[in-house]
């Protein structure tokens, strides 16, 4: 089968490789039906990524159809149509018991599709511990509805939730990229007052704004986010501040942009450490809360799906078959046609599916971060 390949850092190679086979009684095999590229890959391709392993085959975004089952699998049976979860997770160990799934002790616990066991940038993909690492796609939903359930939209729905959002808060998401996104979509199911987006990409926001994914939107490379907060918070500052940007400053910014007591969740990866200036922040009584997602809840974002309450289809703007996936990572990687995710069909693009821009379901339109 085709798959694309960790070589070394720097390079990914498109590759044949052996189907996948069950190796633990509770492993299935997946038929991969849509895979995506996410930005954890490039991490990865660049050597950013310790725990990553060459000659891994990379992925980790990806729905399909259960083929083969191991003896001990109990909820899936070939032919069942499943979103695969970023994590695997035995479900017995201390953490898993308490729902953080995301420090699962066993060997393959955490994330390790894609990283450190071959994962989905393929035709078939092997996930350990199905009856956990898999979720049934509700019927009626499809492939590309449900594609980013298990890792983007599920650290999304995480970030919301250890956020802590009340009906009539506001929330300042700080970036605007597919996680961001996904964020700012699972922030709304908590009913907030406003969803703020803050972005230094014209293109982001103007995408945000578009299908209406926040209320207001503001660069503040050109615009006073802080002037903008307090405006709409009657000084106080932003009750929920959700980190996503991971950039150079948008650690600092997210506690400042915070109002005393208010929550700060840190969603993104950072490349370098970041400085907690207690001394700055004295007398404000912040609550950080940061780590890994803890995927968990893809049945519940599954049923939000189904029931038309969360619908990220719009972020696919490009469609690749998985024979032109070079092609593919060269846009993601490098921002080209205003690309925001790719799906990637390992058996061929279904009919009337190009690479580019799909259509959109409109949303409430944003306002502008002017007033």
């Amino acid at each position: 089968m085709k798959a694309v390949v960790y070589e070394d850092n720097g390079k990914f190679e498109l590759k044949e490789r052996s189907e996948p086979v069950p190796e633990e009684p509770g492993d299935a095999i997946v038929k991969v039906m849509v895979a995506s590229i996410c930005s954890s890959d490039l991490h990865i391709k660049h050597g950013s990524v310790p725990k990553a392993r060459k000659g891994v085959i990379v992925g980790h975004e990806m729905v399909g159809e259960v083929v083969q089952t191991g003896s001990a699998v109990k909820k899936f049976k070939p032919g069942d149509r499943v979103a695969v979860n970023v994590e695997t997770f035995c479900g017995e160990c201390f953490y898993c018991q308490r729902g953080f799934v995301n420090n699962c002790t066993d060997k393959n616990g955490g994330w390790a599709l894609g990283c450190r066991i071959d994962g989905g940038q393929a035709e078939y993909v092997r996930v350990p511990f199905a009856d956990q690492g898999l979720n049934a796609i509700p019927e009626g939903v499809s492939y590309e509805q449900a594609l980013f359930t298990g890792d983007i939209l599920a650290t999304g729905y995480w970030g919301a939730k250890i956020g802590e959002i009340k009906p009539g808060d506001t929330v300042l998401v700080l970036g605007a990229g597919p996680t961001g996104i996904c964020t700012m979509l699972c922030a709304a199911l908590h009913n907030p007052a406003y969803v703020i987006a803050a972005d230094s990409s014209p293109e982001r926001l103007a995408f945000v704004k578009q299908h209406g994914f926040a209320d207001v939107v503001c660069n503040p490379c050109e615009e006073d986010l802080e002037r903008l907060v307090k405006e709409m918070t009657e000084g106080r500052g932003a009750d929920v501040v959700l980190e996503v940007a991971g950039g150079k400053d948008t650690f600092q910014l997210a506690w400042k942009m915070a109002r005393p007591n208010g929550i700060v969740g840190v969603i993104a990866l950072y490349e370098e450490n970041q400085v907690l200036p207690l001394p700055d922040m004295y007398g404000k009584n912040l609550t950080f809360k940061t780590g890994g997602v803890d995927a968990g809840e893809c049945d519940k974002i599954l049923a939000l799906i189904a029931e038309g309450k969360l619908d990220t289809t719009a972020m696919i703007t490009h469609r690749f078959a998985l024979s032109d996936i070079m092609q593919a990572y060269d846009i993601f990687e490098n921002r080209k046609e205003h690309v925001m995710k790719i799906a990637v069909y390992p058996h061929g693009l279904p009919e009337k599916k190009t690479h580019r821009d799909s259509p959109v379901k409109r949303r409430r339109m944003p306002s502008s971060c002017e007033k």
